[in-house]
């Protein structure tokens, strides 16, 4: 039987060490708030934009929530953002995706400034983890070490292979996990062989955004398998990428969805509020 690596558990861990941080910059008279900035009422978005709100509160951090109508104009967005910039008390600035159709979401990254780009989303941000420089982390792979680590996993020599290959997860994923010294194979729809590939891997991460498409014939012996997928199944139960049940006796330790990896996106995200705060 595998580990349940419990999300929920290591992420309040990691928002209580936040809570204590933020406390003492609060002594020293250095607050901040996160703008959260949402397009449209998409149900999803809403609840990401309240559990981040939420997150905020438990933490110490003052939140500023900028609902705008679904048929707002990109230059008004851009604007928006201009302004937010500038604000000296806004440390933070996340603009809620996916947005509507007619609004450009790299232009929208990019205007964000680097000082406050909490979801490290920014080209600045990237190039700054892919040389190893200091900067804000995108919040999903830097949950997914926090959650490998804090687990008493070891990480370095281990071959991880990597399903997805997006912007958000798959590619910065494979960049924290070289910077853990593991070996890493990114795979994705263009892969052939994928399940020899998969049962090569003693780390899975799998973010290929399929619902239950990973089962027992990629999974090596008591690899670790990290299931970053979110959905709804034919009963509107919340399943992964990976079929649970097949993989679960085979492994060494798995991610639930939910309680795996969900919360640690949040809790990564408030750990960059904090590091804004600090820094600014």
């Amino acid at each position: 039987m595998a580990e349940i690596i419990d999300g929920k558990k290591i992420s309040q861990q990691i928002k209580d060490e936040l809570k204590e941080r933020a406390a003492v910059l609060r002594a020293q008279g250095k607050t901040g708030a996160l703008a959260v900035i949402q397009v449209g009422a998409d149900p999803a978005s809403c609840v990401y934009v309240r559990n981040k709100k939420n997150a905020c509160a438990y933490i110490g951090i003052e939140s500023l929530a900028y609902e705008l109508p679904e048929d707002t104009k990109e230059e008004e967005l851009l604007k928006l953002i201009e302004e937010l910039n500038q604000k000296e008390q806004v440390k933070g600035i996340l603009v809620q995706l996916p947005l509507p159709k007619h609004i450009c979401e790299d232009k929208v990254i990019q205007a964000i400034s680097p000082k406050k780009d909490v979801d490290g989303f920014h080209p600045q941000s990237v190039g700054a983890m892919t040389i190893g420089e200091p900067g804000f982390l995108p919040c999903t792979p830097a949950g997914i070490i926090e959650l490998i680590k804090r687990s008493g996993i070891e990480i370095a020599g281990k071959h991880c292979v990597i399903i997805g290959r997006s912007n958000i997860v798959g590619k910065p994923m494979a960049l924290l996990m070289l910077r853990e010294n593991a070996t890493v194979t990114i795979t994705h729809s263009k892969t052939k062989n994928l399940p020899e590939l998969c049962k090569q891997a003693d780390i899975l991460i799998v973010a290929m955004g399929k619902p239950r498409f990973i089962g027992a014939e990629y999974v090596k012996e008591k690899a670790v398998i990290i299931d970053v997928g979110i959905h709804r199944d034919e009963n509107n139960k919340l399943c992964g990428d990976v079929i649970f049940e097949e993989a679960e006796p085979i492994a060494s330790a798995i991610t639930p969805v939910p309680g795996g990896v969900g919360p640690m996106t949040i809790a990564m995200l408030m750990s960059n509020c904090v590091q804004s705060i600090e820094e600014g």
